[in-house]
């Protein structure tokens, strides 16, 4: 344990001292990778601003989506029937220890079931924890919420094995449709999920930190939100009453089931983000009964989309940089080209780690590197399902050193990356041993 301790403190250490706040580390890393394009390709400097300058808003639309789930999730949770059940569930854990433990676990489950359901659900879940345990560290417990975020790539919502089953994605020429029989459904990808959330909660235990270290937790950051709804008076206009009329939430929930419901009957049960969006929103407006009870909780939540509405445009840049440039496929080349049959997994999953610093994203993965690695597994003779999951993996797994996946469960904890990068980094370090165990031993 004290090993662990040890690691976990060296490493918050490290990131108070030279972490920047995530908006500086996405400029300073689009310098590097702007200076690698020119370094280590033939572009020019006029072709690297227009391909950067080119590629700055191409994330509008997941800036958006990744807004939505922030302000959705807070949103329904913020209502009273889950504001319950989450206090219900809080209530498993009596002491810090069982606190972080529990944490962990369930966003760890929850990230399995879709990645944007985790995220917002660990860190809310966190908070609750953190009212229910006063003398519990908030800093770890928010970490813990983030730290469950390991195993999604490995979940229901993945995004590399769902592209790659699915016929038309941008490597069915190349290498065929991927089902995910041979990725999801295998005996190491169930080695690698199970033994994360086996040991997750016990790793981030031995996290802790002695109670005469741990800095109490600020109560404004525990603040419940405040009730919605709003008592009319005998004397309301029409306006008013329709603002306030729950008839009008039910039409909008039902709108939203009906939908979905004819959805995946014609098309099957498939969850992405833009579902996990309309559900929250359709639950929200029910349990909030109101329309305009929903709008001031939605308002109450959007304070914290700021980080995510200038920093993705950054990385949208940085993307295609990695893209256009070529310096992706490189980078991915280095490692191939050192890898055999039996090593090329292992060599996959180090060379998406390295690369998800600039490309965070498991679909822009898959767009980054499924040109380079996909081929090279087939020439091989290398396990493609293994392949594929393998940059899923890699990306994963450096989410743990990459701040861009934390902004929406800071934004919802009040902290800033500097108070859980060191628990995550010594997550990293020990996870990798799964990671690496399963692609090796399966």
């Amino acid at each position: 344990m004290s090993v662990i301790r040890s690691t976990s403190n060296f490493f918050t250490n490290v990131v108070h001292r030279f972490l920047p706040d995530p908006l500086i580390f996405a400029i300073l890393l689009t310098l590097l990778v702007f200076g690698l394009g020119l370094g280590m390709t033939p572009t020019t400097v006029s072709e690297m601003v227009m391909i950067w300058g080119g590629g700055f808003w191409n994330l509008l639309a997941f800036s958006m989506q990744m807004a939505l789930v922030l302000v959705t999730g807070h949103a329904l949770a913020s209502s009273g029937p889950v504001k319950n059940v989450m206090k219900s569930m809080a209530s498993v854990a009596n002491t810090p220890a069982q606190g972080v433990m529990l944490v962990t676990f369930v966003s760890a489950i929850a990230c399995i079931i879709n990645w944007g359901f985790g995220l917002v659900l660990g860190a809310m879940f966190a908070r609750e924890v953190a009212r229910r345990i006063p003398k519990a560290d908030y800093s770890l417990l928010i970490a813990c919420a983030y730290i469950g975020f390991l195993t999604w790539h490995g979940g229901l919502s993945g995004s590399i094995p769902l592209i790659a089953a699915t016929p038309g994605n941008p490597m069915e020429k190349t290498v065929g449709i991927i089902p995910i029989a041979t990725t999801l459904w295998t005996g190491y990808n169930l080695f690698i999920t199970i033994a994360l959330i086996v040991t997750l909660p016990f790793l981030t235990r031995m996290m802790m930190k002695p109670e005469s270290e741990v800095v109490p937790i600020d109560p404004a950051l525990l603040k419940e939100d405040e009730g919605f709804q709003r008592v009319l008076g005998p004397n309301a206009s029409l306006a008013e009453r329709m603002e306030e009329s729950r008839l009008l939430a039910v039409v909008v929930a039902a709108a939203c089931v009906a939908y979905l419901g004819i959805r995946f009957a014609q098309k099957g049960v498939n969850i992405d983000i833009n579902t996990v969006n309309l559900i929250f929103i359709a639950a929200g407006m029910l349990l909030h009964k109101t329309p305009m009870a929903y709008a001031r909780a939605i308002s109450a939540a959007a304070r914290g989309t700021a980080s995510i509405m200038i920093q993705f445009p950054f990385y949208a840049g940085i993307q295609l940089m990695m893209e256009k440039s070529g310096l992706g496929g490189i980078i991915t080349n280095l490692f191939v080209l050192v890898a055999d049959k039996d090593s090329f997994p292992l060599m996959a999953f180090f060379s998406s780690a390295l690369i998800n610093f600039a490309v965070p994203s498991g679909g822009g993965h898959w767009v980054v590197q499924g040109p380079f690695v996909m081929p090279a597994a087939q020439a091989l003779g290398a396990d493609l399902g293994k392949s594929a999951m393998a940059i899923a993996y890699g990306e994963a797994w450096m989410n743990m050193a990459q701040p861009f996946w934390a902004l929406p469960a800071l934004a919802i904890a009040g902290l800033g990356v500097r108070d859980i990068m060191g628990y995550c980094v010594t997550a990293l370090l020990f996870s990798g041993l799964i990671f690496i165990g399963g692609l090796y031993l399966f």
